[in-house]
């Protein structure tokens, strides 16, 4: 009994410091995504604007050192609110889970990857196999996998070709192959890995011998270029080398349609019908978190989440839809909207 006197005091000092440093602050702060940033920077702004509450901190630090910032820990030091092109992965779940982190995760819009290149360039017309082959580490010959000896876009339309029976050549120049990729830590990153790299291994019928891990893995020869989270600095690459393409959002592809343009990519335009019918091979959802063990201490989170998850931001007469937000369908926005009654909490397997 004695011993439990002793430590309550400490315990409870603990814990009203813990409260007090989390109510000094009165600024949400938001981290992640920069293919979501433009848009939460928006909805910052209006809610600044709008109420009594001050207008949000936005910070673009990508997808995936967003999620380490904001599963890192409950309190003052550690974000509210984190903003990524693809859903959260299960590792980061778990450590979420280990920090005593839980969050809510709404899903706001679509998007598009961009395969793109100077507006005054050709336009490729070209398959997810052409980008797989271009631009993965290794690719399988006869005596095994070698490093990938493919140098110019020419090389690649005869690759596909002589690997898949039905597939003609498309006629991509001889020019050399140098695509401005994102960092790891992005989450176009993780999707171009996912929609283009591994699905067209897949088509191409080299998944098997690339392997699961390798068929997402980009050479390191200078073909893959990593650039880092400003896709602001990809466009003015883009505009100043013709023969240079970069992976991009379909937000920045739209505000910029004056200097670059958009791959067509099997067969299907990159635009917002079919982004919306997911008929594009690139089409992905954006996703944002908030951190429920803030919701009642940092003022304004949920208003915050009730001005982002509206119809005047989300909707096809929203004011996020002309910053080239693809709106979710009726249906999705009905059951990410009723998320605001609750937050429920999210669950990664």
């Amino acid at each position: 009994m004695q011993r439990f006197v002793a430590i309550l005091p400490i315990i409870f000092l603990s814990t009203t410091l813990f409260s007090t440093e989390v109510t000094a602050r009165n600024q949400i702060k938001v981290v992640g995504s920069s293919t979501v940033f433009p848009f939460s920077t928006i909805v910052a702004e209006k809610f600044g604007k709008s109420t009594k509450f001050k207008t949000p901190a936005i910070e673009s630090t990508g997808s995936g050192g967003g999620m380490k910032l904001f599963c890192a820990g409950v309190g003052l030091t550690h974000p509210d609110v984190t903003n990524a092109s693809r859903r959260m992965k299960a590792k980061e779940f778990e450590l979420c889970n280990k920090n005593g982190v839980t969050a809510t995760e709404f899903i706001v819009g679509n998007d598009g990857l961009a395969f793109s290149n100077n507006k005054n360039s050709k336009r490729f017309e070209i398959s997810i196999m052409h980008i797989a082959a271009a631009l993965a580490a290794k690719l399988p010959r006869t005596t095994g996998l070698e490093d990938n000896w493919l140098k110019t876009w020419e090389e690649v339309d005869q690759f596909v070709a002589g690997n898949v029976s039905s597939q003609a050549l498309v006629g991509l120049p001889n020019i050399p192959i140098r695509v401005l990729v994102p960092p790891p830590t992005s989450g176009t990153r993780d999707a171009m890995s996912s929609l283009f790299m591994k699905s067209g291994h897949k088509k191409l019928g080299t998944y098997s011998d690339v392997g699961k891990k390798g068929a997402a893995k980009l050479r390191e020869d200078g073909a893959a270029i990593e650039v880092g989270e400003n896709d602001n600095l990809i466009i003015e690459k883009l505009a100043a080398d013709g023969d240079l393409f970069g992976v991009f959002g379909y937000s920045f592809y739209d505000q910029n349609r004056d200097k670059v343009q958009a791959s067509i990519i099997d067969g299907v335009a990159l635009n917002f019908d079919n982004i919306a019918s997911y008929k594009y091979p690139g089409a992905r959802p954006l996703f944002t978190y908030v951190k429920r063990e803030h919701l009642e201490v940092i003022p304004g989170i949920k208003e915050f989440f009730k001005e982002f998850i509206s119809e005047k931001a989300l909707s096809i007469d929203g004011y996020l839809y002309p910053a080239g937000l693809v709106p979710l369908s009726d249906n999705d926005f009905k059951k990410e909207s009723a998320k605001l009654t609750s937050f429920p909490a999210v669950t990664i397997k």
